[in-house]
């Protein structure tokens, strides 16, 4: 009897160690799981950001912000605000854009040099990397040949 117990008792653990290792086994797959959705989470992040960095892909660079951290559109609102800031410059006809930190103008001042008063206001821009000065003096009207 007591072998036949024993036995029993020893299937009985046999099989409580088999229900732990199927616990066991059951956990670890909920965290094997876990963890290839979390990787698979991932890889889907880095995919998205080099997607929207990929050189060519002008979708993806289409008021995006400049190396700077600031967008074109920042860039201008602030060259056009340090303009308001400079005294002694006409800037009413003066036309602003900005890629990528570089800032163009164009148009013209009455005066010539109100150019490089433009020009140097919009380079103290925070995030401006360069400035493109196309401005000219305009002339009067009327005036010429």
């Amino acid at each position: 009897m007591l072998s036949g117990g024993g036995r029993g008792t020893l299937g009985n653990l046999q099989n409580l160690a088999k229900g732990r290792r199927m616990k066991t086994n059951g956990k670890s797959q909920i965290a094997r799981a876990l963890v290839l959705v979390a990787i698979a989470s991932c890889a889907g992040y880095a995919h998205a950001q080099t997607a929207a960095s990929a050189p060519g892909d002008a979708s993806a660079q289409e008021g995006a912000p400049a190396q700077s951290g600031r967008s074109d559109s920042a860039l201008v609102r602030d060259v056009r605000r340090a303009f308001t800031r400079t005294t002694g410059l006409n800037f009413a006809n003066i036309h602003v854009t900005a890629r990528d930190g570089v800032v163009s103008l164009t148009g013209s001042v009455p005066h010539k040099s109100q150019i490089a008063r433009a020009g140097d206001a919009a380079g103290s821009v925070n995030g401006v990397t360069s400035v493109s000065n196309h401005l000219t003096v305009r002339t009067a009207r009327g005036s010429g040949p």
